[in-house]
């Protein structure tokens, strides 16, 4: 996940940024890959424009280099215009813009924020004229990186614009009229809980660690986990898990498949007992089901809450009993579930400006 965040680049690179889209596009606003003289990690959307945009990064690599300005000291930011049809052949037929950045001290101090707080929500501010100016704001506005801003600031310069994060990621202009990107850097709004480190729970665990979320793995076996795990997972070898679920966040997802059907129960039991549960899946057939279901009305279970629970899990169609392909079928379903929320959320649209 983030792999343009994560990478342990040790040489000169420019950060490509999505920053407007006009019409149909391979990648969103916000999107991002970071480029080397040998390499690149992350993408935005493959491709002749990602070519392009690879080509041109190695040429700001190689004018910086030859000035003797490999760290990007001072180095102006560039957004460029594509129009994907006319100009690079691409049936998109849209239009899109990228910015290209150096990574210079100041940009990489902010990145190693931004490494730091990825469980927090950020907002990067650069300057796309004039000398190169970069800074990380915290979700109140707070500057949380970017030291040489405020000597900026204090300089009697133009500062930086109010933020409207309605818009995502976006260009603006301060009183000078030089442009800034704006850049949300937010934390992954889905969360899973994940009961059981059986074969289908480490597929399921490997296809997430690619994608935006976050992910509690649970199980008492700690000799099930494997040594290696995606940067965005957290394990919990413990005996009692229900006291993860009465960690995890409000409107978490929480999945259940454990060794045990006695386990199973006892966690669906107390997952239900939450109000804000935001999905619940239970591995297993329909007879577990009906099994389940009779049991947990039995102990006074609120009928509407046990008919939110979903089993079997996956998608319809799906019938391979392979751990890989019941993983492919679940994070599917997630996915769309995390982005209907995601949809939701955005419905309750809030403002950030940058506090001085």
């Amino acid at each position: 996940m983030n792999e343009w965040l994560t990478a342990q680049v040790l040489e000169p690179a420019v950060l490509v940024t999505v920053a407007i889209v006009e019409g149909s596009g391979p990648r969103e606003p916000g999107a991002k890959m970071l480029v080397t003289a040998r390499g690149q990690h992350d993408t935005i959307g493959g491709g002749h424009l990602e070519m392009c945009a690879v080509e041109l990064a190695r040429e700001m690599l190689k004018g910086a280099a030859s000035q003797g300005d490999a760290a990007g000291q001072g180095a102006s930011a560039r957004l460029e215009r594509y129009a994907l049809g006319p100009t690079l052949g691409q049936c998109c037929g849209g239009v899109v813009h990228l910015a290209f950045e150096l990574v210079g001290a100041e940009l990489a101090n902010v990145l190693t924020g931004l490494r730091r707080r990825r469980r927090d929500d950020n907002w990067r501010l650069s300057a796309l004229d004039g000398p190169a100016a970069t800074l990380l704001l915290d979700a109140d506005g707070a500057i949380v990186a970017g030291g040489e801003f405020a000597a900026v600031a204090a300089s009697g310069r133009p500062a930086a614009p109010a933020l409207d994060r309605e818009r995502g990621t976006h260009i603006l202009r301060d009183t000078a009229g030089r442009r800034w990107l704006a850049d949300p850097c937010l934390a992954p709004r889905a969360h899973l809980v994940l009961f059981g480190a059986g074969h289908v729970g480490a597929a399921i665990v490997r296809m997430l660690g690619e994608l935006p979320c976050t992910v509690t793995w649970v199980d008492e076996r700690e000799d099930m986990f494997p040594a290696s795990l995606p940067s965005n997972v957290a394990v919990e070898a413990t005996d009692m898990p229900e006291a993860a679920v009465a960690a995890a966040p409000a409107n978490a997802s929480y999945l259940v498949m454990t060794h045990s059907h006695a386990l199973d129960q006892r966690l669906c039991e107390t997952i239900l007992a939450r109000d804000d549960v935001g999905w619940f899946g239970l591995i297993g057939s329909n007879t577990k089901r009906v099994q389940f279901e009779r049991r947990m009305a039995a102990r006074g279970l609120p009928q509407d809450r046990i008919d939110n629970m979903v089993c079997p899990i996956g998608l319809p169609g799906i019938s391979s009993k392979l751990p890989a392909a019941i993983a492919a079928s679940v994070c599917a379903q997630l996915l769309m579930v995390w982005e209907q929320q995601q949809i939701a959320a955005l419905s309750a649209p809030a403002r950030l400006a940058v506090a001085s």
